[in-house]
């Protein structure tokens, strides 16, 4: 039987979820092909005022022992480059979400949505979004153009237990090794009384695959020596996780298909960046907001466009692009500025850090800009 869709969302992701429920909310009929939630998923995500307003206003904000506020952001570099970050308010800086928990929750809002209908194949719709991640089939299929510029560099991932509670204190290192750029976080989980983190190390891929080789003792001795014991002794609570990291983007992001019906690009399926800022997330769910914001002038001023109208996805593309750009740099940027061998370099940055941390009116400013609820900036 035909479902006569308004839009079909391959990949039911964080991305795919909230946009398929804020696209419900315009009355619009949705189609969702995804796989059920991992339970198992070591990972967790620095979500942003924006992003948290967001899901909050979709009914799927996880509860505080899911989503733990950050009050003190403090980042080391090498030869003592140091930066520290304090919420100027009881909210906090940023919000560390659990990724199982906020599956879940998305995933239950998604059931008792009478517009969704979970799908377990494509189906014909006037708009496909595609939500499927880094290596989205889909993406391929259309022959879009995605540049991959790789780092040297993967990521892994793991839960661990402190025996010092985290105070809500988001901890990063910057280190020269001899691998290589090596950058740590360890993030506050379990509400403002925890002892659990999740960290992400990232690391040459030689050494990713030596640390998750290691047995469990080992890994924790490396793990207390490079975040110089700062949370005391951790625990490994979890499998570790690896992949590599890269800055991407699609050259495209909407267009048609061969049947007229049209597409349009959202999340890692469009973009991937490095995880050095806490951001990978919060732009995704910035695309799905943006996306939604942009087919919701058809209720107001533009009522005559049709769902897969050319220009609102124009003006969704080009919209996210222009956002974008200042995050991209800045991130890029900022990985090639440690990743730099040169000793000289290496001092001034280091420099550069411990002066930024006196500079109170520019940190201030650089505050507020991370935490405006309007843009999707990380610190």
């Amino acid at each position: 039987m035909a479902l006569n869709l308004d839009v079909c969302i391959r990949g039911g992701g964080m991305v795919g979820r909230s946009l398929a429920l804020l696209l419900a909310a315009q009355q619009l009929r949705v189609g969702l092909l995804a796989s059920p939630p991992q339970s198992t998923d070591v990972r967790a995500y620095s979500l942003n005022a924006a992003s948290r307003q967001m899901l909050q206003d979709l009914n799927a904000w996880p509860d505080e022992a899911h989503a733990t506020p950050v009050m003190d952001m403090r980042v080391w570099g090498d030869e003592g480059g140091f930066v520290h970050f304090h919420a100027p308010s009881a909210e906090g800086l940023t919000w560390i979400v659990d990724v199982p928990e906020l599956e879940r929750l998305l995933a239950q809002r998604v059931q008792a949505e009478q517009r969704i209908t979970l799908l377990e194949a494509h189906a014909p719709a006037a708009l496909t979004v595609i939500c499927e991640g880094r290596a989205s089939s889909t993406r391929q299929a259309l022959g879009i153009d995605f540049d991959v510029l790789p780092y040297h560099q993967h990521a892994l991932a793991a839960r661990v237990r402190c025996s010092t509670p985290h105070r809500q204190q988001a901890l990063q290192w910057f280190r020269q090794a001899q691998g290589g750029l090596e950058i740590l976080a360890l993030l506050p989980l379990g509400g403002a009384h925890g002892h659990e983190a999740s960290l992400v190390w990232s690391v040459s891929p030689e050494q990713a695959a030596q640390l998750q080789a290691l047995d469990s003792a080992a890994f924790e001795s490396q793990l207390e020596a490079a975040s110089q014991g700062v949370l005391g002794k951790l625990h490994l609570t979890s499998e570790r996780a690896i992949w590599p990291l890269r800055l991407a983007q699609a050259h495209q992001w909407t267009g048609t298909m061969d049947d007229g019906s049209a597409w349009a690009l959202a999340g890692d399926a469009a973009h991937n960046i490095h995880p050095l800022a806490g951001l990978g997330l919060n732009l995704g769910l910035a695309d799905g907001q943006a996306l939604a914001q942009a087919l919701a002038t058809r209720r107001d001023t533009e009522y005559w466009r049709p769902v897969g109208d050319r220009r609102l996805l124009r003006r969704y593309e080009r919209a996210r692009k222009a956002d974008m750009l200042p995050t991209w740099v800045a991130c890029d940027a900022l990985q090639r500025l440690f990743a730099h061998p040169n000793a000289t370099v290496q001092t001034l940055r280091n420099w550069g850090l411990s002066a930024f941390n006196q500079a109170s009116p520019l940190k201030r400013w650089t505050l507020q800009q991370a935490m405006d609820a309007r843009t999707p900036h990380a610190l």
